[in-house]
Parts: structure tokens; sequence; C-alpha cells
């Protein structure tokens, strides 16, 4: 299970680079339209690598205590997830309501695939749901 939580966690964090990619290419950290915060954004980044980096390193050291410590991390990770999910969602539902060439005034998340999007999203919550059974030692063998 600890493999399988690893697995999810870099799926996870390459759909979230490239999300980060996408909305620092089209302008979010200078602001602008953009309706997700920048320390927002960057802390929910910050916090979800340095998770990872804990889970690695419980992988390899096997210490308990590593696991909570990255579940714990992940929870911020995912409470930030959900402010830019709910940021997200009316920008994404006005998608077909401006036109295409709107320009300077379309947010820079307005350019986040939905299917990267969800894949994130649905990639995360098995993250740590496979975290949280590992730090419970369910499945263990």
């Amino acid at each position: 299970m600890d493999i399988a939580a690893l697995i999810t966690w870099v799926i996870t964090a390459l759909g979230g680079f490239y999300l980060l990619g996408t909305w620092l290419s089209r302008g979010g950290a200078r602001g602008g339209t953009s309706h997700l915060p920048v320390p927002v954004v960057f802390g929910h980044f910050a916090l979800a690598a340095l998770g990872l980096v804990v889970w690695i390193v419980y992988v390899v050291a096997d210490k308990e205590a590593l696991a909570w410590a990255a579940f714990i991390l992940l929870v911020p990770v995912a409470l930030l997830g959900f402010v830019m999910l709910a940021r997200w969602i009316p920008v994404h539902r006005t998608h077909d309501t401006v036109p295409a060439g709107a320009g300077q005034d379309v947010p820079a998340e307005r350019h986040f695939p939905l299917v990267v999007i969800l894949a994130h999203g649905l990639f995360a919550v098995v993250t740590v749901v496979l975290v949280l059974l590992s730090a419970l030692s369910i499945g263990a063998s």
C-alpha cells in the first residue's frame, strides 16, 4: 500500500505541476484576473511537495511517525485544493459565455483542461486514502 500511495502521489504531483505551469505561463502569479490567490497556490504546492518528500523517506525508512507526518501535511493540502476548486468552478462555468478572443480579461485558470483537474482531484483523494490506510497499518503485509 505504501508504494501504491507513492505512485498515486507522484501522478497527482505531475498533474499539479502541469496545472501550476499553465497558471504561471498564463500570468496567474502576476495577479490580474486570476481568482486563485498566489499564497494559496504556492502553499498548496509547497505543502504537497514537502509531504511527498516525507512520504518517500517513510517508504525508505519505514517509520510510522513519518507516515503520520505525511498524512498531517496532506490535510491542509487538501483544504487548499478544495479552496482552489471552489474558486475555479465559476471560472470554468463561464467558459462558454466568454468569446475565445477575450484577451487579457481571461483568468489564467480558464486554461486548465477539465480532464487534468478531474484526474488531479481523483488521484489526490486516492492518495489521501492510501496514506491514511498506510499510517493506520491497514493492508500492510
